[in-house]
């Protein structure tokens, strides 16, 4: 590498392959941290909603447990149970209690109802009639029994030792009126139903006890699952109480994958349905001591975060060939600069070229509609000059007599014809005068129509054209007087050269305000235009004249003149002959 290469040299020979590194690079990062994003966004979507559900399991769990918590407490106030407790060998007594207790646990919903002795035999029971009656089996083992008898309440969960069948145990002791422990009342809930309830639901649901030992389960071959390995102690502990009677208890083997929450895992359990990665929730269930978990299976977590890892790919894509893009656009641009400055300058000169142009026709216009006024003009000026040489001849006889006042009148009428022929000339001088483009200035129009008026008077009489006018002489308008005054005389001498073989030649001319505008209208009785004509009555060296007798500019000079003006005209066929209307904005 040679080594006075300077590092935007480098770039330039290299930038193709670093840009295309670049991008490449930048596309894996952000397809790896919107597949992040979208992990954790839908774990903890997904915490949210198992704790939901987790909820909805306690308040069932807790319904149902305070559904039956003052059953055996309400009981144990019951007369006959004390009098069997005291008198335990009565049969007849027996006998009522027994049925007596099976109506009641139908009527409450409770799966046994039962009495213990001090000695924890059970001497009547709600199930007295079933194979596996309660009645003579002695519960003195289970902790609800000893609990009730020293703190005069427990409750417990345990496999039935007769039955087999899971249960939630309640127990109030049951006293005499003296206050003296007489036997234990308990209710049995299975909970068989709650489970079953439970089925429907997704995920997996258990309920550990305090040893860990998931005693309900909506998935019966996650039941009597352990979770955590048990000690000795508990194990000698479990054995003598017979909590779990004769089930077997099996390990739940899991690892952690990752920790979302304090109560919230992924996890991989190798669990009675084979391998499976879960979310694991947990909550405790408060006073029962038992904890409640649901493990949700991730389901279409990796199609999210699949998403997500396009959706960044896209829209990374899409950034850098904007960017890349808007570089390219900036280049050219640089490179275009050049060429629009000097394509600007040579628009400019066109411009000013075309202008000096236009003012040229412009100017060859008004001279060539002098040309045609010069004959009537002249006329126009020999009379009044043949009036002043006969007052002339006059005035020497006169002051040769001695007729002073006569020779005063004679001189003020040379006077007046003096000043008519030069208003004449100063309109042709004024017609004929150059103006800038561009200028305008609030004016009225009644006053330039009046001078091209004068300009082309004596044509008008020699061509004996009877002239009508409609006037309203407050309109103003903004423009240049001299260009407009060109555009009405075009206007005029186009209409006179129409009537040029009419009998009876007339001009109606019309100004007036409407809807904001001005509108100026010179129609003729010349017979009008044809179609073809009307199309392309505007347009440069189009004539309908004779050849030889007009170049066809006069028009599309004064259509060019009007929309510098930001005015119109138009041209249209009235009733005997062409109407050409100009419009103008009103000045303010």
């Amino acid at each position: 590498m040679d080594r006075g290469l300077y590092m935007p040299e480098l770039f330039q020979r290299y930038r193709v392959i670093i840009l295309t590194l670049l991008i490449v690079l930048g596309l894996f990062v952000s397809m790896w941290l919107a597949g992040r994003y979208a992990e954790q966004r839908a774990w903890q979507e997904r915490s949210e909603e198992a704790q939901g559900q987790l909820q909805l399991y306690a308040q069932s769990i807790h319904t149902v447990l305070e559904r039956f918590r003052a059953l055996p407490k309400v009981l144990a106030l019951d007369s006959d149970i004390r009098t069997l407790l005291q008198a335990q060998d009565d049969p007849l007594l027996r006998d009522t209690l027994n049925r007596r207790l099976e109506r009641l646990n139908s009527v409450a919903g409770s799966s046994v109802l039962y009495l213990l002795d001090l000695q924890g035999k059970a001497l009547v029971a709600s199930n007295w009639r079933d194979w596996s009656s309660f009645v003579g089996n002695s519960y003195a083992f289970r902790p609800y029994f000893q609990n009730a008898l020293r703190d005069g309440h427990g409750q417990y969960f345990a496999v039935g030792v007769t039955t087999g069948i899971p249960g939630y145990f309640l127990a109030h002791a049951v006293n005499d009126l003296d206050g003296n422990v007489l036997g234990v009342l308990v209710v049995k809930l299975e909970l068989e139903e709650l489970q079953r309830e439970w089925v429907s639901q997704p995920g997996v649901f258990m309920v550990s006890d305090s040893y860990g030992v998931a005693i309900l389960s909506n998935r019966p071959g996650w039941r009597f699952r352990m979770l955590k390995p048990l000690s000795e102690q508990d194990r000698e502990e479990l054995v003598g109480v017979r909590k779990y009677a004769e089930q077997a208890l099996q390990p739940l083997s899991s690892r952690l994958l990752r920790t979302i929450a304090p109560t919230s895992q992924w996890r991989r359990v190798m669990g009675p349905d084979g391998v499976q990665d879960y979310l694991w929730q947990q909550q405790d269930l408060g006073d029962e001591g038992w904890t409640l978990h649901l493990l949700s299976e991730p389901g279409n977590l990796l199609d999210t975060v699949r998403s997500y890892r396009l959706a960044a790919g896209g829209l990374w894509m899409t950034l850098a060939f904007l960017l890349l893009y808007l570089a390219q656009r900036r280049k050219n641009q640089r490179l275009q600069a050049g060429i629009r400055e000097r394509l600007e300058h040579e628009v400019a000169l066109r411009t000013q070229e075309l202008r000096e142009a236009q003012d040229g026709l412009v100017h060859a216009a008004k001279l060539a509609a002098l040309g045609q006024m010069s004959a009537a003009m002249a006329h126009e000026i020999n009379q009044p000059l043949t009036a002043m040489r006969m007052q002339l001849g006059s005035l020497h006889l006169l002051l040769a007599s001695g007729r002073q006042d006569e020779v005063e009148k004679g001189l003020q009428r040379i006077d007046e014809l003096l000043q008519r022929i030069a208003g004449l000339t100063g309109h042709l001088k004024t017609f004929a005068r150059k103006t800038p483009a561009g200028q305008t200035e609030p004016l009225l129009l009644a006053d330039v129509l009046e001078q091209a008026l004068q300009l082309l008077a004596p044509r008008l009489r020699s061509e004996r054209i009877q002239l009508h006018r409609e006037i309203d002489n407050s309109v103003r308008v903004e423009g240049d007087a001299i260009r407009l005054e060109h555009v009405l005389v075009n206007l005029l001498n186009n209409a006179v050269d129409a009537m040029a073989a009419v009998d009876n030649p007339q001009l109606w001319i019309t100004l007036r305000a409407v809807d904001g505008c001005c509108r100026l209208s010179i129609a003729d009785n010349g017979g009008g235009l044809d179609a073809q004509a009307l199309a392309h009555v505007f347009e440069p060296f189009f004539t309908t004249k004779p050849v030889g007798a007009g170049l066809g500019l006069g028009l599309a000079v004064s259509y060019g003149i009007m929309r510098e003006l930001g005015g119109s005209l138009s041209a249209a066929n009235g009733e005997q002959g062409a109407v050409f209307t100009l419009s103008l904005a009103l000045a303010e």
